[in-house]
């Protein structure tokens, strides 16, 4: 679903009216009618207090804009009896469908406030609203219909146009199927020589075994995850012959399993393991961002063919001081436990759940439940923006994450954020429409033209709107 804003926010035109019959039983007051950007606003009391609703009968109330021949039903307002009210409500659907107003005529109010936002449409310049009645019995038969009672009207006033003003494309992102997220880490749990056994108290190992716990605990007590597995990674350095290391590093993770086991309560085959007996890939990438003297040659040894223990007797005979230095510095960090957690985050759909996760935990949320936080607010407004910033600093690497925010941006002025965005926004015909209105802002028109060409071929329609409005502005100057 795309959402489209502008870029300015002007009331061009209103209809109020204190008071106006509407069909039978029904009152309407303070009825307001206003274009707002690319918006019509329709704000009304519906006056309820002479309406009667029967034991077996329902009322449909349904707004509606008419003009040049066109007409849009606004969402309605339903008032069942109870018996209508339980029957609609198993069937699954009520008379108006998903975005009806529902009212039970035992708590119905004497006045209903109403208010529907729909888009613009040039035909609404000059338009009315009308207010229809529908009863309905069992089997949504129809049992009586009034004729649309006249409302009220609206006369566009355009305004004095002010420069480009952009129409925002935002995209909804694809639905996360299974939210499966992953958590990595690194301890460095120190052994004495040639030994296998984890000893808590020994050098700093309670922090590094802590640290363990630790990101464990932050999602295993939380009830909206569940561990899915634990891998354990176990690397010794090159000192010292491969066969020995080879035992080492199995060895070693094999005790950090069975520590970690014994603490926590988890599946038979949650935690895998697996082991490297000497980490030279780690050695090389260290060699390469040192100021050693012969890292080149290092490298070059490490690269070879040769077998581990002659490379690494080569390094040790060939640069003593290099090496000891490479003792010192280097291997403590090579001989290490890497271990990841993978869990599933459950789906949330109710908006207001949304809202309050977003404020304490937003990396729970996947980016489509994100945008469903953002569906409730004003497009433009400051909790609008502030949604789809949240999502781009939890999903930073993420196109659409990038594309929304740079719209948001763009909103505000603030270019410079927006073309840092725009630059991790892909390559699709809709960051390529957003790029033309980052250049249009800026006052590159000619390759703003460019981008809304591409974006227009790629099927993106506003691109052609937003080219109309540089010739139009063009032709003004």
């Amino acid at each position: 679903m795309k959402r489209h804003i502008l870029f300015w926010v002007a009331l061009l035109g209103a209809a109020l009216l204190r008071a106006q019959e509407a069909p039978e039983g029904v009152t309407v007051e303070n009825l307001r009618m206003a274009r707002n950007g690319e918006y019509m606003v329709v704000d009304m009391e519906v006056v309820l207090s002479a309406l009667e609703v029967s034991g077996d009968r329902a009322v449909l109330l349904t707004p509606s804009l008419k003009g040049g021949g066109q007409s849009l039903d606004l969402p309605p307002v339903g008032v069942y009896s109870r018996r209508r009210y339980f029957q609609y409500l198993r069937a699954g659907s009520m008379l108006g469908g998903a975005d009806e107003t529902v009212v039970r005529a035992s708590q119905m109010p004497e006045r209903l406030s109403y208010h529907a936002i729909v888009p613009y449409s040039g035909w609404m310049g000059d338009s009315q609203l009308e207010l229809s009645r529908k009863d309905y019995a069992c089997c949504s038969v129809v049992v009586g219909e009034y004729p649309g009672a006249l409302l009220g009207g609206y006369k566009y006033v355009p305004a004095e146009p002010e420069g480009f003003r952009p129409q925002f494309v935002y995209v909804r992102p694809e639905a996360e199927a299974v939210k499966t997220r992953e958590l990595f880490g690194q301890a460095f749990i120190d052994f004495p020589v040639s030994q296998t056994v984890i000893r808590a108290d020994y050098r700093a190992n309670r922090v590094e075994l802590d640290k363990i716990y630790a990101t464990i605990d932050s999602i295993r007590s939380d009830s909206d995850i569940t561990i899915k597995s634990l891998s354990i990674e176990g690397f010794a350095s090159p000192e010292g012959t491969w066969d020995n290391n080879r035992r080492l590093a199995a060895g070693r993770t094999a005790a950090l399993k069975e520590y970690v086991s014994r603490l926590y309560d988890f599946p038979e085959g949650l935690i895998a393991t697996s082991s490297q007996p000497e980490d030279w890939q780690g050695l090389r990438a260290w060699v390469e961002k040192s100021a050693l003297e012969h890292k080149r040659e290092i490298v070059a040894w490490i690269d070879s063919d040769m077998n581990p223990d002659a490379k690494e007797r080569k390094i040790r005979e060939a640069y003593p001081e290099e090496y000891r230095f490479l003792l010192e510095h280097c291997y403590p960090g090579l001989r290490r436990s890497d271990y990841r957690i993978k869990y599933e985050i459950r789906g949330f759909s109710d908006r207001e759940e949304i809202l309050r996760i977003m404020k304490s935990r937003p990396q729970k949320l996947s980016l489509g439940e994100l945008y469903i936080a953002s569906q409730g607010f004003e497009p433009g407004s400051d909790e609008f923006n502030e949604v789809f910033e949240i999502a781009v600093r939890m999903y930073p690497d993420d196109p659409t994450a990038n594309l929304n925010a740079a719209n948001t941006a763009m909103g505000k002025s603030d270019l410079k954020s927006a073309e840092r965005y725009l630059s991790k926004a892909g390559e699709g015909p809709r960051a390529e429409y957003a790029r033309g209105l980052h250049a249009a802002l800026s006052g590159d028109d000619a390759r703003a033209a460019d981008c809304f060409r591409r974006a227009l071929e790629g099927g993106v329609t506003e691109a052609g709107a937003a080219l109309e409005q540089l010739e139009q502005l063009r032709k003004n100057e």
